[in-house]
């Protein structure tokens, strides 16, 4: 009986083990994961600085700097050390703008940028964000 016991409780433990591993990842470390891989191919040279104010958001400041607010992951690829969250961005942050031209005119980097997309676009299906996701698709196939 002690044993049947022991073998139900093993089982019991090893399930919550699983079940525990097994938890989505929050927003900020499935950024982070993609931000490891492709961070090292962005072209920084003669990229600004930009300073959050009250009502920004990360798409409207890349609308403002290139025209398309679902270039955001390039802006936030660039300043990982200060947003790991596109939805928490707040005034006085400073974010790096890369020369978005200057990465495209590299086929290094703009293949780095458009992976980059194509993974955040999944990111953004995992969070329920099917517009932004096909948003980030269309870009990454365009390029």
């Amino acid at each position: 009986m002690k044993r049947a016991l022991f073998i139900v409780l093993l089982v019991m433990i090893l399930t919550l083990v699983i079940a525990c591993k097994s938890q989505p990842k929050t927003t900020e470390e499935s950024f982070k994961s993609v931000y490891d891989r492709y961070r090292k191919n962005l072209i920084l040279d003669d990229a600004q600085k930009y300073t959050v104010v009250s009502g920004d958001t990360l798409s409207a400041i890349s609308r403002g700097q290139y025209q398309n607010g679902f270039y955001f992951p390039v802006i936030m690829m660039a300043s990982s050390d200060v947003v790991l969250d596109p939805d928490k961005i707040e005034p006085g942050m400073e974010l790096t703008i890369p020369d978005i031209q200057k990465n495209l005119d590299d086929p290094k980097a703009r293949t780095n940028i458009k992976n980059f997309l194509l993974d955040v676009a999944k990111i953004e299906d995992d969070r329920s964000r099917p517009q932004d996701a096909e948003g980030l698709r269309n870009l990454a196939n365009s390029l």
